[in-house]
């Protein structure tokens, strides 16, 4: 059925051991702060947490070198590998990112027919606690059956998550208004108003999808456990942790960043593309643009031309991560890569995120608004330019550009929408007005700058000894170190 590797047992003559098994989603922006916040667990309370990540073979790898490395500081995280269930992809496929585009849905049915697996797994090792990825709503039922706390792992922000929950409740007027109707209200919010257009909300609320039919699942199985884990920090989306937590968890632990950005985390993820650390090094301070739109999320070849023309005119430095996909084929206007050689890199595949926002030289972020992003931005402190393209990405636009206020929109002068086929393609020209207006001295991007600033202090402090992530972890141990004593 599965195969261990690493692990920990008995503390020599005294109380085993908390066994904690973690079970991600199929995705790198899941599979990786969980894997994160294992290794925060164990390394917070060495002598109490040990701590598995139940994942595929494919999806072990990419986790492998932050595994071995906590291991080596002598903290009890270990894997726990199942097939992958089959679902008709390659072999070593297993996630979003990995797969082609028109296999996701593949990867959503590999969710379903993960439940009897983790069943018979987890009723074979029989775990102390399980911490489960959202979409795994049966993990609440089969943790009822062990007698043991189930903690759902939540790898977006609470502010996201707010703005869904109090958005289905106005679902049924959603869809009867349509993708042209105007902007939403988004109800319950505690503080600013917040108002989406139709076009740029989660496809769920509009049409029935995977997520439509097992929302109201979800949400009670999350309800009905021990409590929720989220990858934040108080001082980023305060007053919602407190809303969040009346509403939302029996018990809310806010416990980011599970990773700080820093010089070494250069292969978390996956082997990334080292040659930019050194090149970055040939920069001034704050001088280059750095982009990346996430693991899986399509560009069109037009867009990507026209993106390239943009950071070409901006005349400022910049690292471009591209995914393979979307680099296949003519992507560059021709001559394009000569021209802007020295000035600006172009990064194929994986790029060590991490370290690249920790680098000196960075000075702005262009990113998509993946949660794991935005969080990245704030605790290294640089501000951003956003371009949402999928999923609850627009809802982490708004707190990013009206509620925290640390990034401005790179294009407000079309339509946007998280629908693939109905954006309009954003031009060159206002791509090249948004870097170079942000990146200028005494402009609009100053803010922003000061803001992210302010922002990786209170990150920093929220994970050091005594802050507010730093003690909910410890918080959550002490919890289900009782449970289990219970």
């Amino acid at each position: 059925m599965a195969d261990a590797v690493g692990g920990g047992g008995d503390r020599g003559g005294g109380m085993r051991r908390l066994r904690v098994f973690f079970l991600p989603f199929f995705a790198k922006g899941h599979l990786i702060p969980m894997a994160d916040l294992a290794c925060r667990m164990a390394a917070a309370r060495p002598e109490t947490v040990e701590a598995t990540m139940v994942v595929t073979p494919a999806n072990a790898a990419l986790i492998a070198t932050t595994i071995t490395r906590a291991a080596a500081r002598g903290h009890t995280v270990g894997v726990l590998c199942y097939p992958f269930p089959d679902v008709g992809m390659e072999s070593g496929v297993e996630c979003l990112g990995v797969a082609a585009a028109h296999d996701a849905w593949r990867v959503y049915r590999a969710v379903d027919l993960s439940q009897p697996i983790h069943e018979a797994l987890l009723l074979e090792h029989r775990p102390d606690v399980i911490v489960a990825d959202v979409p795994f709503w049966w993990a609440t039922d089969i943790a009822a059956e062990l007698g043991v706390p189930r903690i759902t792992f939540n790898p977006v922000g609470v502010f996201p998550q707010l703005a869904m929950n109090n958005l289905v409740t106005v679902r049924s007027e959603i869809i009867r208004g349509g993708n042209a109707a105007p902007a939403v209200s988004v109800p319950g919010m505690p503080g600013k108003e917040i108002s989406i257009p139709p076009s740029e909300l989660p496809n769920f609320l509009l049409r029935d999808d995977e997520l439509s039919v097992s929302w109201d699942r979800i949400k009670a199985s999350q309800l009905a456990g021990f409590g929720v884990v989220v990858n934040t920090f108080a001082d980023l989306e305060q007053p919602y942790c407190h809303e969040f937590s009346r509403v939302d968890a029996r018990r809310a632990y806010f416990v980011g960043p599970v990773s700080m950005p820093s010089n070494t985390t250069v292969h978390r993820g996956g082997d990334g593309n080292v040659d930019c650390l050194r090149w970055l090094s040939t920069k001034p301070s704050r001088s280059v643009v750095y982009i990346c739109f996430g693991s899986w999320a399509y560009f069109s070849s037009r867009q990507v031309r026209e993106l390239a023309l943009g950071l070409e005119a901006s005349n400022h430095p910049f690292l471009w991560v591209i995914r393979n996909e979307d680099s296949s084929g003519r992507w560059a206007p021709e001559g394009w890569e000569q021209r802007v050689a020295g000035r600006g890199m172009v990064v194929r595949g994986w790029a060590p995120q991490l370290a690249v926002l920790a680098h000196p030289s960075v000075g702005a972020f262009v990113t998509h608004c993946g949660w794991n992003s935005v969080l990245e931005a704030a605790s290294a402190g640089v501000p951003v330019l956003t371009w949402p393209l999928v999923f609850e990405q627009f809802i982490n636009e708004r707190l990013i550009t009206e509620v925290v206020a640390f990034g401005a929109r790179v294009w407000d002068g079309g339509r946007r929408s998280v629908r693939e086929g109905e954006s309009e393609t954003v031009p060159a020209e206002a791509i090249a007005r948004a870097v170079a207006g942000f990146m200028e001295r005494g402009g609009d991007g100053d803010k922003a700058r000061a803001r992210a600033s302010e922002l990786a202090e209170h990150a920093r402090a929220a994970v050091g000894e005594g802050g507010s992530s730093w003690s909910d972890i410890h918080r959550l141990i002490d919890d289900l170190t009782e449970a289990r004593a219970s």
